[in-house]
C-alpha cells in the first residue's frame, strides 16, 4: 500500500567580515532548526546549598558544590576546518597543501579528525557554523558535511567504507568573487549528535572526522567572472562547532545511518523501489525495545532541465511500518532574505524582488539558504524489524534527469 494513501583566505574568517556576516541575517535560524524534534534529558533545578554550623552559607563549601555537581562549563567555540579551497569537482585531484591536520578525499571533500579534547568539551547545546567563499564558481550548488566514525588511530579512511552520516546541507549562491559579501553563512543546530559524540564507547572504538563537502565547477566563471580565466578553484570553505551548558544534553543510546546521500528518483535502479514510481523503502531491525525513537532525514529537489523538479514543489510522505509518520513539501515562504548574497546576475532571483507567491510558484529552496534537517519523532517502537519508506507520487524527472538525493539515520533511547 502507497503510504501517502493513507492520509574566503576565506573572507569570512576576517573579524569584520565575520561580523557582517552574522549580522546580515545569513540563514534563517528557523530554517535550520530541526522540525518536531523533542529533548528526552531534564535539566537539574537543584542548587547546592550548605549551611555552616551558626546557619550561614559557607561560600567555601557552595563554591566546591557539595551536591556534587560541577560548575556549569564556559561556552567553547571550536575551529574544525579553518579554511580549505575547493576545486572542479569533475577534474583530477588537485596535490596543493592542506591545513595541517586536514586529508583531501577529493576536490569535492575534505575532512578533519575531532581530537579528545575537542570531544571532551562538547556540552549539551550544540551548533555548526559553516562558511562558503566565492571563488571560481559561479552558480548554485549543493553542499553538506557529514560525520565520519573512523577506526581509532587511522590516518586516513575510504568514506564509502565506514559508518557516516550527512548532519547538514546547504545550497551556494550565485556569487561573483569580485562583489561583496562575498561569503554566505550557514548554521545547523546539532543537539541531537551531542550524545553521540560524547559516548564514551564509541569514543574508545572509533574517532569522530568532520567532513566539509561542495561540488563545483569553474567553466561558467571561466568566460563569466573576472580574473577566473584558467583557473580551476571553485569556493573557500570553514567549519566551526559552537557548545554551551544552556541546556541539558538530548538521551539517545545509538545512532544508525539508514541511507547516507543515496540516488532516490524514479527512473535509476536501486533509486527506488520499482522504476516509474518515486518510492524507496529501507528496511532496518532494532535490537531492543525503546522509549524513545526518532528519525533524521535530509532531501533536496533537484534537476533545473525544462520542466525539472527543481521548479516543481512535490507532497513528500513519509511512513514508518506503513503508517504516515511526516509529510511535507520543501520550499520557503520567500527566497528574498537570501537575495543580498546572490551577487552574480542569475535567472533565479532576476533583477527585481518576487512576491511571496512567485516564490511559491517554483522554488524548493533558495541559493545562499540551508536545507531543512527534518527531525521525526516516533515513540516507542518494539525490538525487531520495521521499515521505512519515502514517497514522493507526483515526482515526474522529465527527460530522465535530476535527483532528491537521501539521508536518513535512526536514533533510539532504550
Amino acid at each position: 500500500m502507497s503510504i501517502y494513501t493513507s492520509a574566503r583566505a576565506l573572507r569570512a574568517l576576517f573579524p569584520v567580515l565575520l561580523a557582517v556576516a552574522a549580522c546580515s541575517g545569513g540563514s534563517d535560524p528557523e530554517t535550520s532548526t530541526s522540525e518536531g524534534g523533542t529533548s528526552t534529558g531534564e535539566e537539574s533545578a537543584t542548587e547546592a546549598e550548605s549551611t555552616s554550623a551558626g546557619g550561614e552559607t559557607d561560600a567555601s563549601e557552595t563554591d566546591a558544590g557539595t551536591t556534587g555537581e560541577p560548575p556549569p562549563l564556559d561556552p567553547v567555540e571550536l575551529t574544525v576546518i579553518k579554511e580549505v579551497t575547493f576545486y572542479d569537482g569533475y577534474a583530477e585531484t588537485v596535490d596543493e597543501p592542506v591545513p595541517e591536520g586536514v586529508i583531501r578525499h577529493s576536490n569535492a571533500l575534505y575532512a578533519t579528525k575531532l581530537s579528545d579534547e575537542e570531544l571532551a568539551s562538547i556540552q549539551g547545546v550544540l551548533t555548526m557554523r559553516v562558511y562558503i567563499g566565492a571563488l571560481c564558481d559561479n552558480y548554485d550548488r549543493i553542499g553538506g558535511v557529514f560525520l565520519s566514525l573512523v577506526p581509532k588511530g587511522e590516518e586516513t579512511y575510504t568514506p564509502s567504507e565506514v559508518t557516516r552520516f550527512e548532519i547538514a546541507r546547504f545550497i551556494t549562491p550565485f556569487m561573483d568573487m569580485n562583489k561583496e559579501p562575498d561569503v554566505v553563512p550557514y548554521s545547523f543546530d546539532l543537539g541531537n549528535l551531542v550524545p553521540t559524540l560524547t559516548d564514551s564507547a564509541l569514543q574508545e572504538q572509533y574517532d569522530f572526522w568532520v567532513e566539509l563537502s561542495v561540488f563545483g565547477v569553474p567553466y561558467a566563471a571561466n568566460t563569466e567572472v573576472a580574473g577566473c580565466a584558467g583557473r580551476n578553484d571553485v569556493f573557500l570553505g570553514a567549519v566551526y562547532l559552537d557548545s554551551n551548558s544552556d541546556a541539558a544534553p538530548q538521551a539517545f543510546d545509538f545512532t544508525t545511518p539508514l541511507a547516507t546521500y543515496v540516488a532516490f528518483n524514479n527512473y535509476q535502479e536501486g533509486a527506488t523501489d520499482e522504476l516509474g514510481e518515486t518510492r524507496k523503502t529501507i528496511e532496518f531491525t532494532l535490537d531492543e525495545d525503546t522509549v524513545e525513537t526518532q528519525l533524521v532525514l535530509i532531501t533536496s529537489n533537484h534537476g533545473a532541465n525544462q520542466g525539472g523538479e527543481e521548479y516543481i514543489r512535490r507532497e513528500h510522505y513519509v511512513g514508518v511500518d506503513n503508517k504516515l509518520v511526516h509529510q511535507y513539501k520543501p520550499g520557503r515562504d520567500s527566497c528574498e532574505p537570501w537575495r543580498m548574497y546572490n551577487t552574480q546576475g542569475n535567472g533565479i532571483y532576476g533583477p527585481s524582488p518576487k512576491s511571496d507567491a512567485a516564490w511559491q510558484s517554483f522554488s524548493n529552496w533558495c541559493p545562499g539558504d540551508v536545507i531543512d534537517t527534518r527531525i521525526i519523532p516516533l515513540g516507542a517502537m518494539d525490538a525487531g524489524p520495521h521499515e521505512f519508506v519515502i514517497e514522493v507520487p507526483d515526482a515526474t524527472f522529465v527527460g530522465g534527469e535530476g535527483n532528491f538525493p537521501l539521508s536518513v539515520y535512526l536514533q533510539g533511547l532504550r
